[in-house]
């Protein structure tokens, strides 16, 4: 049992990561500013680290006290990126300067914006800390999940249509939550320094497959659209919606499966949608 201090740790994949953790026997000290979010992490079994990502000093003494750290928390307000990249590079320094020449597992995530950060925690491969880099599919999904798919799902109830662009044929990666969790715990207990690794369970789903059983849930009409008339559509997905991300963001799950004998148990997108959760209103 080692004690692990994850940051984002009462959030959509930071409350599976915890709940991974502890289920492999090891001791959890998450961070929150929130009463719910302690509540969160009490009811899990987990300590309560109370704090916020700008809070540096309090960052640096709860990875110093820890045998590891997986950090997660990030900011995605779209509006405020590179101000969310400073202070995700910033709480990153900290921790690891808590780590240096330990030895210790240090497990970052790739955000957007986010490439000084993972600079950052390459060098400290060099400098004694074991870390390594999950790199999440653009798709994380779930009971619980408020990213993209629930938007698309929003989008074709407001529309009347569920759409696609064009044939349908670019793709979008996607894990399960609860697939990437265990992703999580296998980079922090073996994963080697200066390490990246992809989380991708389905390597590219088809859009068009997606909106596919968004209509047939919603009892909707599925439609090409244009890539003209995309960003009219989807707002700010609308590029996204469009690109075959698999030819833009290079990478699969080879290494991952290889090095960390990692192995997806979890449904994947199209069985997970099919599953209807994602319809409750």
């Amino acid at each position: 049992m080692v004690r692990v201090f994850v940051t984002g740790a009462s959030g959509f994949i930071g409350s599976a990561v915890v709940r991974e953790l502890i289920d492999a026997g090891h001791q959890v000290v998450g961070l929150t500013r929130s009463e719910n979010g302690a509540a969160v992490l009490k009811d899990a079994g987990a300590e309560v680290h109370r704090g916020a990502l700008d809070d540096l000093d309090s960052l640096q003494g709860a990875a110093a006290a820890a045998d590891g750290v997986i950090h997660l928390a990030f900011s995605n307000d779209f509006s405020e990126l590179a101000s969310a990249a400073k202070a995700d590079l910033c709480a990153v320094e900290k921790m690891g300067a808590a780590l240096e020449g330990s030895d210790k597992p240090f497990v970052i995530t790739n955000h957007m914006h986010g490439e000084a950060s993972e600079n950052a925690v390459i060098a400290l491969a060099e400098r004694g800390v074991r870390t390594s880099i999950v790199s999440l599919s653009p798709t994380v999904h779930g009971d619980g999940d408020k990213g993209f798919v629930p938007r698309l799902i929003k989008i074709a109830r407001t529309k009347g249509v569920a759409a696609y662009v064009g044939d349908g044929s670019n793709r979008w990666p996607a894990v399960h939550r609860l697939d990437a969790a265990h992703l999580y715990r296998l980079a922090l207990e073996k994963a080697p320094a200066g390490s990246r690794f992809h989380a991708r369970a389905d390597e590219g789903v088809p859009f068009r497959d997606i909106a596919e059983v968004i209509g047939q849930h919603l009892n909707l009409p599925v439609i090409s659209i244009s890539r003209e008339e995309a960003d009219a559509h989807f707002g700010f997905l609308g590029a996204i919606a469009a690109v075959d991300i698999p030819s833009m963001f290079r990478g699969s799950s080879e290494q991952t499966r290889e090095v960390l004998g990692w192995r997806p148990m979890h449904p994947g997108l199209i069985a997970d949608l099919e599953q209807g959760h994602y319809f409750n209103v």
